[in-house]
């Protein structure tokens, strides 16, 4: 068996010229995982759409509605960043299938790897920084619904905090949030993650695998969850548009086998996502993504999940 992958071809829509979201990176990161071998084409998952009733588990139905409708108002719209669309409306929703689907796979495999995902800016009653419904969130209350599991652990190592994660489960013991992130960035207003680590600006390879090393060994001792969602965010590069943080793609690398390997070996599945990442050069940027989906299949091959 090899290390299962999800993707879909709706992860891709049309964006307006000039954008800054890169959207075509969905696209180019699958087709480079087959091209390098990465994955078969028997391991790739293809979610489905998700009803309407598992976006409420986590948003309001007023907010799901207006959004997959199109009747947000222009002020709400501007807080995404993303123009509306039926076709981006159904890509945002097939993103969300994904990342469930993705919880799915790694409960029965140990290990799975979405292509897209980690929306986590966005709020119950409204998306903010290119987020519109908060995958991470929803997938783990649907798990949690379906009796899958009770407690998870949200990793997110995205240069961005996860405010709108941290927010969805201030009050909720059985979700643990744990976000890394550069201090000085974007949100300006942070929110309380169960467990919040501002980084320093320039943070390097080694001074931030070795903060990371200080907390997860025992946050996973300590709280056991029953599965891990990992938000892999590549904005922590040193050549990020958005980033502020200086590592580099072995770093990236390092880091993703730091989380997978750590957790796998200790017995606890994990469902990735990719994240953030806003580089100019777009080849690079897939190359950076694709470290992720590179290290998981190292780990899988190496524990033989």
């Amino acid at each position: 068996m090899n290390l299962p992958i999800v993707y879909h071809p709706q992860y891709v829509v049309p964006l307006p010229d000039g954008h800054r979201f890169p959207m075509e990176k969905f696209r180019l990161l699958y087709e480079l995982l087959l091209s390098d071998n990465i994955v078969k084409p028997e391991n790739i998952y293809i979610p489905d759409f998700p009803e309407s009733a598992l976006l409420e588990l986590v948003h309001t139905p007023d907010y799901v509605t207006a959004y997959c409708q199109g009747t947000l108002d222009n002020k709400a719209q501007r807080r995404i960043g993303l123009p509306w669309s039926e076709a981006f409306a159904k890509r945002t929703c097939i993103a969300v299938g994904g990342t469930i689907l993705t919880a799915k796979l790694a409960l029965k495999f140990g290990l799975a790897c979405n292509t897209a995902g980690g929306t986590h800016h966005a709020f119950p009653t409204y998306g903010s920084g290119f987020c519109i419904f908060n995958d991470l969130a929803i997938a783990a209350r649907v798990l949690q619904q379906l009796n899958l599991v009770k407690k998870v652990l949200i990793v997110d190592l995205d240069v961005h905090q996860g405010d709108g994660t941290a927010w969805i489960f201030k009050d909720d013991p059985n979700v643990f949030t744990f976000s890394m992130h550069c201090d000085v960035n974007f949100p300006a207003k942070k929110q309380q993650s169960d467990l919040d680590v501002p980084l320093p600006e320039g943070l390097d390879d080694d001074g931030y695998l070795q903060i990371l090393s200080q907390y997860l060994p025992d946050l996973l001792s300590q709280f056991k969850p029953d599965l891990v969602l990992y938000d892999a965010g590549v904005d922590t590069h040193v050549n990020d548009r958005l980033g502020k943080l200086s590592l580099t793609d072995t770093g990236i690398y390092r880091r993703e086998m730091q989380v997978l390997s750590i957790c796998v070996a200790a017995g606890y599945p994990v469902a990735s996502v990719i994240g953030g990442g806003y580089a100019k050069e777009i080849k690079s940027l897939v190359y950076r993504h694709s470290l992720l989906h590179r290290a998981a299949k190292d780990v899988y091959q190496f524990y033989r999940l």
